[in-house]
């Protein structure tokens, strides 16, 4: 799935990443912890979150995701938008919630991905 056919599945607001919207997507990995987001390894992914802190770009920059939804309403800062922008990311907001958002990019065909053991 493309990035341009998330922010339609998503009803989303591309906050930056213009260039990214004809960037495949195959996984999804939804989650608040930054922790459980560093424990999934996928390539290929969009991090849905609730998280709006600059640690969810720093997260999702370390890595290599290139596609952060912040669902339920929420809207990042101009300054974690143009951390994003730096570090060659799209940002997108949707009004779903984490529930709503991932079930509606599964409908889609997203799937989840694999996570590693963490010890």
């Amino acid at each position: 799935m493309k990035v341009r056919d998330i922010v339609a599945t998503l009803d989303g607001i591309l906050m930056t990443g213009e260039e990214l919207l004809d960037v495949d997507i195959q996984a999804a990995c939804g989650a608040d912890l930054m922790s459980d987001v560093m424990a999934f390894v996928k390539e290929n992914v969009v991090l849905l979150t609730g998280l709006v802190n600059p640690q969810s770009i720093r997260t999702a920059d370390l890595m290599d995701i290139r596609v952060v939804v912040y669902v339920r309403g929420k809207v990042p800062p101009k300054d974690m938008v143009a951390e994003a922008t730096r570090n060659g990311m799209a940002v997108i907001s949707t009004k779903y919630s984490m529930f709503l958002a991932c079930g509606r990019l599964y409908e889609a065909g997203i799937r989840g991905g694999g996570t590693r053991e963490i010890r």
